[in-house]
């Protein structure tokens, strides 16, 4: 399917979408180890990133919580990945999946497990993460029954359980727009 939009380079921004621009560009993502791009040649953004452009002042909110979910949370890097890749998969988002598997495979997942999580299937993960696997699952579903709540509030807490709705509610944003913009890539 054909894009809905154009990606806009830099030189095509009003000050309002460069300033969200720069703060995606330039942020936390920008920094460490690049496992996708997040510009196209042309300086675009890539992905999700673009759309955010289309209203500024609600792409920096969801700029915001997106750099707090990835880069300010309780989770492990590992234990983030794997429920960003479930709700990948629910939403059968290719861009979430590739982009974040291979920060996945950065952190060591090995192919099985990234087979595994494409098929919402989290029996090989043990302790805390096999918790926070088996909860975005859950959520994914659209709820935790009181033995689920029990479990992961009494064992990971209400504080990463609020982390991880907040995490499901953002990527299934980004998905639905993906879907909606048709962004391919």
């Amino acid at each position: 399917m054909a894009p809905r939009i154009r990606p806009r380079p830099p030189a095509e921004l009003t000050d309002e979408q460069r300033a969200l621009y720069d703060a995606i560009a330039g942020g936390p993502r920008a920094r460490g180890p690049q496992h996708f791009p997040l510009t196209a040649e042309d300086g675009s953004l890539r992905g999700p990133f673009d759309a955010l452009l289309l209203s500024p002042a609600v792409g920096t909110a969801l700029q915001e919580v997106g750099a707090a979910i990835r880069y300010r949370t309780h989770l492990t890097d590992r234990a983030r990945e794997l429920a960003i890749l479930l709700v990948a998969a629910r939403q059968d988002s290719a861009f979430e999946r590739e982009s974040h598997e291979a920060i996945a495979r950065a952190l060591g997942f090995s192919d099985a497990e990234l087979a595994a999580i494409r098929e919402e299937d989290v029996s090989g993960f043990h302790d805390a993460e096999g918790l926070i696997g088996r909860t975005v699952v859950a959520l994914l579903d659209g709820d935790l029954d009181d033995p689920q709540w029990a479990e992961a509030s009494g064992t990971l807490g209400a504080d990463v359980v609020f982390e991880l709705t907040t995490l499901v509610g953002y990527y299934s944003t980004l998905a639905l727009q993906l879907r909606v913009f048709r962004v391919g890539e």
